[in-house]
């Protein structure tokens, strides 16, 4: 059971990531320390992986439609690594606890932004 409702947040994840441009962090990790008994690290890092196909596949097509500004994506795509260098060497130096308070209230946060904007657009 837990195996199929893997799967199937897989295909939440990806249908999200095609629609909305979510879908790595915020479905897959849940599914990933929820359904199949992952840590949050691990669920963490097993997404990261993850989400190059998905963002590769979800990129590709959005080319496609003219969507990507490619300019954006260079600069902060080449930026990144920097940044998760450091997130992957702290993400291994706190607690479980840690991370997943952190996850989730980051996920609350944006929630709430993305909510807020979406309600009081003219």
């Amino acid at each position: 059971m837990d195996v199929l409702m893997a799967i199937l947040f897989a295909i939440a994840g990806g249908l999200a990531g095609g629609l909305i441009g979510v879908g790595g962090g915020i479905l897959f990790v849940p599914a990933l320390t929820i359904f199949l008994g992952l840590s949050q690290v691990e669920g963490e890092s097993t997404s990261l992986l993850m989400i190059v196909i998905v963002a590769t596949v979800g990129a590709y097509r959005q080319v496609g439609y003219g969507n990507v500004d490619l300019r954006a994506a260079l600069v902060i795509g080449a930026l990144s690594p920097l940044g998760v260098l450091i997130g992957v060497v702290v993400a291994n130096s706190v607690s479980e606890r840690f991370l997943q308070l952190s996850f989730a209230a980051l996920a609350l946060f944006f929630a709430y932004k993305l909510a807020r904007r979406a309600l009081y657009a003219p």
